[in-house]
């Protein structure tokens, strides 16, 4: 019985201590995404109110139909200026940029040479384009150049988040872009969790001198940004460094192409989120600040918290129960903090996130019932 197939694989779940729930966020936030605490911001609320009464609710169809708008065009221009790209797509979400812009450009004569920790939309974009992939051991740039050396790929593509999602820590753009270049591939950058609290600005990762130099940004062929962590609000943009690349996502990806459009209003209150954020440098000193005190302190305690150098901070534990356990105890007291487990991870952890809302009381709260 089909039936049963789903209710044995539900108890397999369960038994595993693996089995996922909805919970509604309550407590202090040290689990979100929302680095800026911007999702919040009356501003942005003020914005993105005006921007239903200017275009309306819904978008009613696909960009390439009939819900097109000006104000995403205007927005993807903002949004290059900021990050320094020659242009911009907006689309509905970061895990369909992924996606779609890694189904899009790998063909039959690809080769995608993938970090083995990047998220789950790289991974699953790779298994939809149906190319040839190599995975490269978590930030060994050693292993990579091993296997580009070997690949007799016509295109070469390389793909790595800038912060990892899970473990905080951070790729080496510098040796990232040298293997680029030598071995002539297209390179993609996820900067997801970068965007708001690295650069000067708070464009990214990439944007940011101290981990790669000016004079290559441009040499980054694509970088996906997403507006659902610091920016406070929905969508995400690939970010190109040729026109002609924009082009090709519009003719030929797939989600962008069959997707109704984002709401206008979001990506009217965009421009808002990127105005705020160029004026965070504070808060975004303050984060990372903040995240250094926390590693520290917890590393005292004797907790692994890898090589985490970001504001996402893993706490590695024994197993799921432990992980289940610990996360249970800290929102009991009041904070919000969420176990990650096997199969999102290999190792159960909590994933301890800090955001400009957090104080250092807080976190000495917190490290007391840790």
């Amino acid at each position: 019985m089909v039936e049963d197939y789903f209710q044995q694989e539900l108890e397999n779940i369960q038994s595993k201590n693996r089995y996922r729930r909805l919970k509604a966020p309550t407590g202090m936030d040290f689990s979100s995404n929302d680095y800026l605490c911007l999702s919040q911001h009356p501003e942005i609320m003020e914005s993105l109110h005006r921007g239903i009464k200017l275009f309306g609710a819904g978008s009613t169809a696909s960009r390439l139909i009939r819900g097109h708008r000006a104000i995403y065009e205007k927005t993807e221009e903002n949004f290059s200026g900021w990050v320094s790209a020659t242009s911009s797509l907006y689309v509905m979400n970061g895990y369909l940029a992924n996606l779609g812009l890694l189904d899009c450009i790998s063909h039959k004569d690809s080769e995608i040479f993938c970090d083995r920790l990047n998220h789950a939309s790289i991974l699953d974009g790779i298994r939809l384009s149906g190319t040839k992939v190599r995975y490269y051991r978590h930030l060994d740039m050693s292993h990579l150049e091993e296997l580009l050396q070997k690949s007799e790929a016509k295109t070469k593509i390389i793909v790595s988040e800038t912060v990892f999602s899970m473990d905080g820590d951070l790729a080496d753009l510098q040796e990232l872009l040298r293997l680029k270049q030598k071995h002539e591939a297209i390179l993609i950058l996820d900067e997801a969790h970068a965007l708001g609290v690295f650069g000067n600005r708070g464009q990214g990762l990439a944007n940011d001198k101290a981990f790669l130099s000016p004079d290559l940004l441009e040499k980054v062929d694509f970088r996906v940004y997403t507006c659902g962590k610091s920016m406070g609000l929905q969508g995400a943009f690939i970010s190109c460094s040729r026109k002609e690349h924009k082009k090709f996502l519009i003719n030929r990806m797939r989600p962008f192409i069959f997707s109704t459009a984002p709401m206008p209003a979001i990506a009217y209150a965009v421009n808002k989120s990127i105005n705020l954020i160029k004026r965070s440098k504070e808060q975004r000193t303050k984060i990372l600040e903040n995240a250094e005190f926390f590693r520290q302190k917890l590393k005292e305690k004797g907790y692994n918290t890898l090589n985490s150098k970001s504001q996402i901070i893993p706490v590695i534990l024994k197993d799921e129960e432990e992980a289940l356990y610990k996360a249970g105890i800290c929102q009991e007291e009041g904070f919000d903090v969420r176990a990650i487990r096997p199969p999102t991870v290999k190792q159960s952890r909590l994933r301890l996130s800090i955001n400009a809302g957090i104080r250092i009381e807080d976190i000495k709260r917190l490290l007391g019932i840790l």
